[in-house]
């Protein structure tokens, strides 16, 4: 996982990762420090004439641009570089075109269902929530973020335990995506299905993390 502060690679490419109305990329479309602000004045606004794509300066080779969307795909789902590796060597070996199958695996972890669901307000928040033990899957704690949900598989906050959560999360006003049903009042989502690769708004060109690992 990324040590450097959240929303730092957004600025670098010009817009949020997780999709933030309030992302500091919103406002200053260029990377963070005095070069990335020097760069984008050369062109008027970041990302307009001499600002590159994704508000850069210079424009990324080929390599630059696989490695930025693999990037992009680690901090989408909160990821060590290990363990995105992991998940592709799995999807390269599953049936099925290696991207989809890659995407899959990530939007099925427990913490991606969290975040995805609403039942937490960001993919750190739902991480620290799993690994804090306030979520349970068909009514046993889970504390393993990592952990494969299958479909018909039932997510919630464990209310008794932690009812702060449980009462924000019963605020949420994000509307998950098809394959997730939410109720709200109980404060659970299901997987009703495996998701669709056009479903998943992980906002990431899959083709370009592939052939990032394909080199």
């Amino acid at each position: 996982m990324r040590n450097e502060p959240k929303h730092t690679l957004c600025r670098r490419l010009g817009s949020c990762v997780w999709g933030n109305a309030k992302c500091p990329s919103a406002k200053r479309a260029y990377p963070a420090g005095q070069h990335g602000s020097a760069k984008a004045g050369k062109g008027g606004k970041a990302g307009g004439k001499g600002g590159g794509k994704g508000g850069r300066g210079n424009k990324l080779s080929t390599y630059g641009q696989l490695l930025m969307e693999k990037q992009k795909l680690r901090a989408h789902y909160c990821m060590s570089e290990h363990q995105l590796q992991y998940y592709y060597g799995k999807a390269k070996l599953a049936p099925g075109k290696s991207g989809e199958v890659l995407l899959r695996f990530l939007e099925t972890r427990l913490v991606s269902i969290v975040f995805r669901s609403g039942l937490a307000p960001s993919i750190f928040a739902a991480r620290q929530a799993v690994l804090h033990r306030h979520i349970l899957v068909d009514g046993k704690v889970v504390n393993r973020s990592s952990l494969h949900v299958k479909p018909g598989q039932v997510i919630s906050i464990n209310a008794q335990h932690s009812p702060g959560i449980a009462a924000l999360a019963q605020k949420t006003d994000i509307v998950p995506p098809p394959y997730l049903e939410l109720d709200k009042e109980n404060i659970k989502v299901t997987l009703t299905r495996d998701p669709l690769p056009e479903e998943i708004p992980a906002n990431v060109d899959i083709m370009k993390v592939v052939e990032y690992y394909a080199r």
